[in-house]
Order: structure tokens, then C-alpha cells, then sequence
């Protein structure tokens, strides 16, 4: 096999053709990689709930599209000008990059770098898409698309990983469990002693709790409202639970208050993607110092925000990959995966072919179920 293929592959993807209709397994053409960029056998793929936000328009409603954004593949071919990556070298899509030389990647303040932008019109950096069907030219998930057997990514975009690691842990620190673990890790810096709420317990959550735990937080409240999630969390070193759904006479915030002599938390995270819960992050945070990190997603594009909270002190900020940097900082997270320090195997409960892809988002319904990958 030569450096660089000019050969359009022809494979299996998964297509959205609008907004809410089903997915269908499709065969679609996958062009060769142009400059700097490289095309990935996808080895397997994990569903997240920003999935399912895409078939709604998340976050641009353009279709058709090819979906999925997380996985694990292995480099079939590369372009001219790719530095530092190889055919055969086992590869994890990304959608931040680093150019470590911009404004933001040489700053401690994001890990949103200026040079290789994050992007939301679903196309490569050029504008231009590497997938068709039929001669219709194929939108992707963000600036790639996981879900099908091949795939175009420009290399800044892409992490090499040791072989080593799983690959179902690969595709789940690819964006979930990475996110949650940032937020707790590089975003908000948990401090050791600090108390710390986390709203909802999906991957993102628990990746915060097992962050916190590793930081060094001696008080971890998870919040869901599955009760399953309770023993789920205590592996992850979740100190207490509180179920949404409970019995529990208090609002949210007023039972962490309960559970923190009436303070509040260091830090709250809102994992949950749930508007309303955002006030109720807020509100669980300590008056004059209490920060809450903002990742979950949903179908709103605006919230409603009480501001007498915030006038007393508090902080709310967004954060994207859990403000991790993908040359910086994503290595170590892997070197813990390898070093078995985080816990990715009690992540998996269900696997599914890629033609069963509907049958992923009816798992995800189950009160079991954390994570289904995706078997390609």
C-alpha cells in the first residue's frame, strides 16, 4: 500500500436524511485524504447523547449527514504533508485541536485553539465534504464522522493512541469520559477538600465524579434521577446520591446544602443537558466562590438564568472537552487508561453492529445502560 491512496472507497455509513427521521445503513463514497488530512478504518464507534441531539440539527440542522462522533480507527491512507502519523497507527477523532503556538494553545485559560477551530457546519476546513451517496455530497457530524467503515480527518484533529488500549476505551475517551474528567481535571482545577455536585450521571458525569476523586475531593454528590446510577457512581468514588425522583421534600440545591452543613459545594457540574437544572447548579455552589461548569447539552439554545445567585459571587462558565488539550494533556489521560488508574470497563454495558444503530438509541432508554458501542 502506497502513502497516499487516490482511490474513493465505497463502505457502509450510517445517514440521517432530516431532522428526527430514522437512521439508515447506507453504501456511500468516501474520497481519498487531501492535505493534511488522513482517512481512517473505522475499528468501532460509541453512541452519546450529543447523537441523538444530531439527528434533531445539533449543532447545525443540515442533512443528509453522516453521524457519529466518537471511535477509533486505524490510518488506511494519509494525505500530502501529514506529519508524525503513519498507515496502520491507531488513531482517536477529535473535534477541538492544538496547534500549540496560537494565542489560546500557549495560554492556560482554553484549550480552544485559534489556528484549528472548532467547527459546527459539519464540513472539513476547506469547506468542503469527503463523503457523497449517489452523487449528493454528505454532511458530517462535526468537522468527521464516526459511524462509518471509512473516514476523512484532517491530522490536527486526530490523537495516536498505543495499542494497547481497548478499543472500546479508546472510543470513550475520544469525547465522553474524556469531557467529564477535564472538566473536573484541567477546567475547574478541583482542589484537594473540595466538595464537588454533579448533575446527571451518564459517561460525562461519572468521568467528572472519577476526576474529582483523583483531584482529590473528599465530598462528591452525584444527582440523577435513575436510581441505578447510585451504586454506578460509588465506584467512581461518589461520596452521596441524591435521586431526582425520590421522596426527597427539599429542592435540589437545598439537599446539597443538607449534605454540606448548609454551605453549598466548591463546584457543581451540569452533566445533564436538562435547562432547568442550570439554577439549581448555581444555587448548589457556595455564595462569593462557588463555580459551576456548564457541558451538558440539549434541544434549547437559550436558558433562562437567575442572576441574584450570580450577583452574590458565584461563577458559571462553559466548557468544551472538558478543557483538555489534545497534545498536552489527552496523552495523560491515556497513560491512565493504559495504567488502569480510571475505571472505562464498568462504562460498557451494551454493544451493537452498526445496521442495529437504531436499536443503540432505544438502549439508551434502559435504566442500565451507560454506554453502547458500536461494533464496526
Amino acid at each position: 500500500m502506497s502513502n497516499s491512496s487516490s482511490e474513493v472507497i465505497t463502505c457502509k455509513a450510517i445517514v440521517c436524511w432530516g431532522k428526527g427521521e430514522p437512521l439508515k445503513i447506507e453504501e456511500i463514497q468516501v474520497e481519498a485524504p487531501k492535505s493534511s488530512e488522513v482517512r481512517v478504518k473505522m475499528l468501532c464507534a460509541s453512541v452519546c447523547h450529543t447523537d441523538i441531539l444530531s439527528t434533531r440539527g445539533f449543532p447545525s440542522p443540515l442533512f443528509p449527514r453522516v453521524m457519529g462522533h466518537e471511535g477509533v480507527g486505524v490510518v488506511e491512507s494519509i494525505g500530502e504533508q501529514v506529519n508524525g502519523l503513519k498507515q496502520g497507527d491507531i488513531v482517536i477523532p477529535t473535534y477541538v485541536a492544538e496547534c500549540q503556538t496560537c494565542e489560546n494553545c500557549t495560554s492556560e485559560k482554553t484549550n480552544l485553539c485559534l489556528t484549528y477551530p472548532l467547527t459546527f457546519n459539519c464540513l472539513m476546513l476547506d469547506g468542503t465534504s469527503r463523503m457523497s451517496i449517489r452523487g449528493q455530497s454528505l454532511y458530517h457530524t462535526f468537522s468527521f464522522a464516526t459511524w462509518s467503515e471509512y473516514m476523512v480527518i484532517n491530522e490536527n484533529y486526530v490523537v495516536k493512541i498505543h495499542p494497547s488500549i481497548a478499543p472500546s476505551h479508546a472510543s470513550f475517551l475520544s469525547c465522553g469520559y474524556s469531557t467529564g474528567f477535564g472538566a473536573a481535571w484541567k477546567d475547574a482545577k478541583v482542589e484537594e477538600g473540595s466538595s464537588v455536585a454533579v448533575f446527571g450521571l451518564g459517561t460525562v458525569g461519572l468521568g467528572v465524579v472519577e476526576g474529582a476523586r483523583i483531584r482529590g475531593a473528599t465530598k462528591i454528590i452525584g444527582i440523577d434521577k435513575n436510581p441505578r446510577k447510585k451504586e454506578k457512581g460509588h465506584v467512581y468514588g461518589m461520596t452521596d446520591f441524591i435521586n431526582l425522583d425520590g421522596s426527597d421534600k427539599y429542592s435540589i440545591c437545598e439537599s446539597v446544602r443538607a449534605l454540606t452543613d448548609g454551605k453549598g459545594v466548591d463546584y457543581s457540574f451540569e452533566c445533564s443537558g436538562v435547562a432547568p437544572l442550570v439554577n439549581e447548579a448555581i444555587e448548589s455552589t457556595k455564595i462569593g466562590t462557588g463555580k459551576t461548569i456548564l457541558m451538558g447539552t440539549g434541544d434549547h439554545q437559550s436558558l433562562q438564568i437567575n442572576f441574584l445567585p450570580l450577583l452574590c459571587g458565584r461563577t458559571l462558565k462553559g466548557c468544551v472537552y472538558g478543557g483538555i488539550k489534545t497534545k498536552s494533556d489527552l496523552p495523560i489521560l491515556l497513560e491512565k487508561c493504559r495504567n488502569k488508574e480510571i475505571h472505562l470497563d464498568e462504562l460498557l454495558t451494551h454493544e451493537v453492529q452498526l445496521e442495529d444503530i437504531n436499536k443503540a438509541f432505544e438502549l439508551l432508554k434502559q435504566p442500565d445502560c451507560v454506554k453502547v458501542l458500536v461494533k464496526i
